[in-house]
């Protein structure tokens, strides 16, 4: 085994520490799904197929990932065919199929086998998207939210680079009373809405807040409801973009057109 080196192993440590904390089992499971995994594969990927070597263990049919390249180099012992797709994408693969996933075996102290519930349970839950509503805001408050879920904020946002300017956490009274939380993006690039609701809504989800419920909006900065806000919210600044490979140049990284398993 090796020494904790990754943010993988120290979710896995901490889980280990107290298995009957849920809201620790789901920060591992949100590690591994915004992770970079390196899926083992039975032969190099042909365009937008991959073929994953599928292992027969006593508790099932697993493929194995390793959130290193170093470490899946050190369980085939040289090179081996593989495929670095994000840990959402190989849940989503997995899903209804019957099949486990192996993470870091023989080769690191967060290696374990989930079940292929487990991976049922991950594709679903990142499928569960935010639902659209309406409503006027009146007055907005200082926010009053749990740390868990600051803490799922700062970590999505931080891997939004270049879809907004920043964001403004806040409570909210709504016309007719209602009371809630809304996350305001600001000057968000085009066609990036979506994924970013839906990075609010993992953070939610991932954070073990029972019934929980924040609004998203996508305002302008010269809007005047952002001066407003900004004197009590919270706020969250995006990193700028960086030069990275075009989209699509790996499988599996082109929303559009998943890969394929053979």
């Amino acid at each position: 085994m090796t020494e904790i080196v990754s943010l993988l192993d120290a979710a896995h440590a901490a889980v280990h520490a107290n298995p009957d904390n849920e809201a620790l089992r789901l920060r591992f499971f949100e590690r591994l799904a915004d992770g970079e995994m390196f899926l083992l594969l039975e032969r190099e990927a042909q365009g937008e197929t991959l073929d994953p070597k599928v292992f027969d263990l006593e508790d099932g049919r697993f493929v194995l990932v390793f959130d290193r390249e170093e470490r899946l180099a050190g369980f085939t012992g040289g090179i081996a065919p593989y495929a670095a797709l994000p840990g959402r994408v190989i849940a989503g693969l997995l899903k209804g199929q019957g099949i486990g996933l192996g993470v870091n075996l023989g080769v690191a102290p967060s290696e374990m086998l989930l079940p292929p519930e487990a991976m049922d349970w991950l594709a679903e839950t990142l499928d569960e998207g935010p639902e659209e509503v309406q409503a006027l805001p009146e007055q907005f408050h200082a926010p009053a939210v749990p740390e868990a879920l600051i803490s799922g904020l700062d970590a999505k946002l931080a891997r939004a680079a270049g879809l907004a300017s920043g964001a403004l956490l806040a409570a909210v009274t709504y016309r007719g009373g209602r009371r809630g939380h809304m996350l305001a993006y600001l000057d968000v690039a085009p066609g990036a809405e979506a994924a970013l609701a839906r990075a609010a809504s993992e953070a939610l989800v991932f954070s073990g807040i029972e019934a929980g419920e924040l609004d998203v909006a996508f305002l302008h900065s010269a809007d005047p409801a952002v001066v407003a806000m900004a004197r009590v919210a919270l706020r969250f600044d995006l990193p700028e973009v960086e030069e990275r490979p075009a989209p699509g140049s790996a499988p599996g990284m082109d929303p559009k057109r998943p890969p394929r398993l053979v």
